[in-house]
């Protein structure tokens, strides 16, 4: 976490300078519906249906959030202080859309959710499991 952040991360929960605790364990994994909605908003607002077809268009296809895993984790995320509800951005006006934004403390738990798979990758390439690392293990049988 950078020095510079208004929001401190412990073990349980972010801290922000408002006094707002903001989620129930933010060491836990979070979901990777979770995860690919924050990251879809770490570059601009979107609306729920632009989240879904940004995250299946990156992934290749490979994640496709339905409405009610959509949803209700946008509603959760909401709750828990990580996304915002925001105007849309020009151009995009709609009032039937919701456009939503990651708040500074989905940015910390965004970017704490990556250092730990960041981490994981390292360990898997340190045993030879992915390219890129050797193990000190034995070949083996």
């Amino acid at each position: 976490m950078s020095s510079d952040s208004p929001c401190e991360l412990s073990r349980y929960d972010i801290s922000c300078p408002d006094g707002i605790q903001r989620g129930a364990s933010v060491t836990e994994n979070i979901s990777e519906a979770v995860f690919q909605i924050l990251l879809s908003l770490a570059d601009r607002p979107r609306h729920g249906l632009g989240i879904a077809g940004e995250v299946e268009e990156r992934t290749g296809h490979r994640v496709r959030l339905g409405a009610g895993t959509l949803y209700t984790a946008l509603g959760r995320m909401r709750d828990d202080g990580w996304i915002a509800e925001t105007a849309a951005p020009p151009g995009e006006e709609d009032r039937r859309r919701r456009f939503y934004a990651v708040t500074e403390a989905g940015r910390q738990v965004l970017g704490a959710e990556a250092r730990r798979m960041e981490t994981l990758v390292r360990d898997a390439r340190g045993k030879a499991v992915l390219p890129g690392g050797r193990s000190s293990l034995p070949a083996g049988p």
